[in-house]
């Protein structure tokens, strides 16, 4: 009777520590992912004439370190541009005078928004807005132009096909 009572202990027990790992499991992960980190961010707006690319949850890179994310975006009314709201960890001291671009990874990397640093000496505060702002590139319209401006030529014609070059004098 003792052994099945201290068997059912030890399983209990175990259980217990199982389930308290998982809580601190969830609990870290919470951390890492910022989404426990709303109380210990600064909230600045961001306004942008393009976003494609960029989602909610998207990094916020200062010298390539994330530092925060987009918590979230809309379309400005009044000057129809996009109005990002990021959250900025606290303890990142970025100079108020900083400009925000939007960067990807590589060709197919994922979008980021990379701050660059100004000179002023006081912080962005809580509620500031950056307004010196470069949106996401357009790759495939770019692409477009490429492909449409290398088949016009800029020079002399080429000759056919069949046609001797001339010569040389």
């Amino acid at each position: 009777m003792r052994a099945t009572i201290r068997e059912h202990l030890i399983e209990a027990l175990v259980g217990l520590l199982v389930v308290l790992v998982a809580v601190l499991f969830i609990y870290i992960a919470w951390q890492r992912t910022g989404d426990g980190r709303g109380a210990r961010a600064i909230h600045v707006t961001a306004l942008f004439p393009n976003v494609s690319g960029i989602d909610n949850g998207a990094d916020v890179r200062v010298a390539g370190m994330k530092i925060g994310s987009v918590e979230s975006q809309r379309l400005d009314p009044k000057n129809y541009q996009a109005e990002l709201t990021l959250a900025l960890d606290r303890d990142v001291h970025v100079p108020a005078d900083s400009s925000a671009a939007i960067t990807a990874e590589g060709i197919l990397g994922k979008s980021y928004i990379a701050l660059i640093p100004g000179g002023d000496p006081a912080p962005l505060k809580d509620g500031a807005t950056i307004v010196d702002t470069q949106g996401s590139i357009d790759l495939m319209g770019m692409v477009g132009q490429f492909i449409n401006k290398s088949g016009s030529s800029g020079g002399a014609a080429a000759p056919k096909s069949g046609a001797a070059p001339a010569a040389a004098p």
